[in-house]
């Protein structure tokens, strides 16, 4: 009989992971808290920006035309029970107030209400990013006969329709055969494409997410870093990282030097990493993490002078400043601790005229920072503008007219913040045109 499978909290990766589910070809029940979720995701609407999602939802929420009708939504934690074989717990895990570790209260909640209603030999697949030891302790709250596994998620926002459907790994923490049996059944599809299928225990699986996250936001902010030092030295970074990059034990990814790293996930991972390596009595094995943190944070503030240096090194006040990027990557309509917003606010509370453009995050950034203003368009916002900054890097500013934007621009100035854009072809449209850790001209 083909198993069942519920997804336990609709967010960004559980309405994802539900609807690749569906896709793959199991029967998918999906619950919230939220009943606003639940009748949105019943329409197989979202309530994020993720290319190819509504798609799916289309293809199989039950009730709407022409769908296989595979996958349904519930706020009901019997109904859920009574229905799966195997629950995958999806809800968020954010960083705590004031403090590094993360905020663990979404998932021992969900545990705490799915527990009671499991039916013996079920299987609950933890896909949250969780400190190490969590799956252990969350496993004795489970009944008789129940077993837990961990399962990470490795999600990029823009591609996480493709990322769960053709994962480029399958981590799986289990304590019994029987475990890796359901799950290999579940992920039969993406492992016969050749996708590889890791099998661990439970603390390795916990760690895999986050030492992945740290390695990447430490090959970040190595660049960024590098790009210090290159403005210092008159040295060139876009030129440095290409030649580093050709070393095959380097590689060429993640070396664009900007603005830096921010989003939902990046930031908050790295920082409870190293509150759980403190509890562990492993702190110091972490330590080059603050560092990464650091040079991550320093780098927006590099912006803002690098505006206020283009402006003539004064004031901001009375400046008309156009901002390209709302979100902190392309493909998204995620704003959660976007570098570009947060050089948006720091210029516009230090006095500045700031108005802002983005392709898929105006709702959100106006949610986030009603004192900004906002434009309908790259052209509208950079109309009478002092200075651009370009500081997420969408095609569609790649794609720019430069020409266009100088004739209605206050002053051809344009701030690359993310190293995207062709300098040669702004300069030769008349901008006088400067990029991080790059040379004047």
């Amino acid at each position: 009989m083909a198993l069942k499978i519920t997804v336990i909290g609709t967010g960004y990766l559980g309405a994802t992971h539900a609807a690749a589910m569906a896709e793959l070809g199991f029967e998918v029940l999906g619950l919230d808290v939220v009943p606003e979720k639940i009748e949105l995701l019943s329409q197989a609407r979202v309530p994020m920006y993720e290319p190819g999602l509504e798609e799916i939802l289309q293809r199989h929420v039950a009730g709407i035309e022409g769908s296989s009708g595979r996958l349904r939504f519930t706020t009901s934690w019997e109904e859920v029970g009574e229905f799966g074989d195997v629950h995958f717990v999806c809800v968020n895990t954010p960083q705590k107030h004031g403090e590094y570790a993360c905020d663990m209260s979404y998932v021992d909640s969900a545990f705490a209400s799915l527990a009671p209603h499991l039916k013996a030999g079920s299987l609950v697949v933890g896909k949250s990013t969780v400190p190490v030891g969590s799956a252990a302790r969350l496993a004795g709250t489970l009944g008789e006969g129940v077993e837990l596994a961990w399962n990470p998620e490795f999600l990029r926002e823009g591609f996480a329709v493709s990322d769960t459907l053709h994962p480029d790994r399958i981590v799986v923490g289990v304590e019994s055969e029987r475990a890796e049996k359901l799950l290999r059944e579940v992920y039969a599809g993406p492992v016969g494409e050749g996708s590889p299928f890791v099998v661990t225990d439970f603390p390795t699986a916990e760690l895999v997410k986050t030492a992945a996250n740290s390695f990447l936001a430490t090959k970040i902010s190595f660049i960024n870093a590098m790009a210090e030092v290159c403005e210092a030295a008159d040295g060139d970074v876009v030129k440095l990282a290409e030649a580093i990059g050709h070393d095959e034990r380097i590689g060429k990814k993640f070396l664009r030097a900007g603005i830096g790293f921010g989003g939902g996930c990046l930031p908050k991972d790295i920082r409870a990493f190293m509150a759980r390596a403190g509890e562990l009595g492993a702190d110091q094995a972490l330590t080059f993490l603050r560092e990464i943190d650091s040079v991550n944070m320093r780098r927006r503030g590099a912006m803002v002078e690098m505006a206020r240096e283009a402006l003539g090194g004064g004031s901001f006040l009375g400046k008309r400043v156009a901002v390209l990027g709302a979100t902190f990557k392309p493909d998204s309509d995620d704003v959660r601790d976007s570098p570009a917003l947060n050089v948006a606010g720091q210029i516009h509370l230090q006095g500045g005229q700031v108005t802002v453009y983005d392709p898929k995050g105006m709702e959100n950034a106006r949610r986030l920072f009603p004192t900004l203003a906002y434009a309908d368009s790259a052209l509208d916002a950079v109309r009478g503008a002092d200075v651009v900054l370009h500081l997420t890097e969408w095609q569609e500013f790649r794609e720019l007219d430069a020409a266009a934007l100088g004739e209605v621009a206050g002053e051809r100035i344009m701030l690359d913040g993310r190293n995207a854009l062709d300098a040669v072809a702004w300069r030769e449209a008349g901008w006088t045109f400067r990029a991080m850790g790059r040379p004047r001209a």
